[in-house]
């Protein structure tokens, strides 16, 4: 349906209106900040396990606490992306369905029929959509995907952490010193990115996994590696990319602001977690 992120933006405003932009907000309000509280906290506390003889973390062992970190963050990530998908998808679904009632009214009348305009269905709700899915699959329904989300939010804690403890050390006066906001919000914003460009193949598999309603002609999927083989022999292998500059463009200041209220340590003091807070 879209060749661009410009044409996507347009096309769901003269759909949904403007304010369609910003169905699924509300999950991300609600969610986005425990998530993002669990995943710093943890790294920081599987650093702080893994530094105990108080020597500078090797980039192996910094790897492995944001291999933690993101394991960690799955617990809310996951219910918080399928709500998120569902109710983003049901304005293109939805935009699908009125090209083919015109088209089905169009033949009706090219047939000198009596043409019907079929109801416009609702938009489900946030609460409605987490209600179907505990009352059709249990628990395990909102975390569908799970496995995906996990391939994604390891390799990018992996990638994000280890990048943004050197690259803000680099802005740091002294080296007991903590850098300037300035500089950790520049970090957050260039590891974020990165680390959201290079798992975007993986972002897009979540995605599709992720997707309960299917659009005219659409795959469906039996598992991870079934809707990586489909997307690379439909679509090719520049689908995996889809999607990669607007997620650059979200996950950088979003890191970026993040970094610099936990490093301000306002998390530190609410959360208690670390004893003995590195610098």
């Amino acid at each position: 349906m879209y060749s661009s992120m410009s044409d996507c933006l347009i096309k769901t405003i003269r759909s949904e209106g403007y304010f369609g932009m910003y169905r699924g907000a509300a999950v991300n309000l609600t969610l986005v900040t425990p998530e993002k509280a669990i995943k710093l906290a943890a790294n920081d506390f599987f650093r702080h396990q893994l530094s105990k003889d108080g020597q500078k973390l090797t980039l192996p062992k910094e790897m492995l606490a944001g291999c933690g970190a993101g394991t960690c963050q799955v617990i809310v990530t996951t219910p918080m992306e399928m709500l998120k998908i569902q109710l983003q998808d049901a304005g293109r679904i939805a935009a699908q369905k009125k090209i083919l009632a015109a088209q089905a009214q169009l033949s009706a009348q090219v047939g000198a029929a009596t043409p019907v305009e079929a109801p416009a269905a609702p938009r489900p709700t946030a609460t409605q959509l987490t209600r179907d899915l505990l009352r059709s699959r249990g628990i395990a329904g909102l975390y569908k995907g799970l496995g995906a989300t996990l391939l994604r939010d390891v390799p990018f804690s992996v990638v994000y952490f280890p990048l943004f403890a050197n690259l803000d050390q680099l802005g740091r006066p002294a080296s007991q010193e903590k850098a300037p906001f300035y500089v950790s919000f520049l970090a957050g914003c260039v590891a974020g990115s990165t680390a959201a460009v290079a798992v975007n193949p993986c972002d897009v598999v979540k995605t599709r996994l992720q997707s309960l309603q299917r659009g005219v002609h659409e795959d469906t999927y039996s598992g991870f590696l079934d809707c990586a083989r489909k997307i690379w022999q439909h679509e090719g292998p520049s689908a995996f990319l889809k999607g990669a500059y607007c997620r650059a463009l979200v996950i950088a200041p979003l890191f970026g602001i993040a970094q610099v209220v936990y490093f301000l340590g306002i998390a530190e003091s609410l959360l208690g977690l670390l004893q003995d807070p590195q610098a």
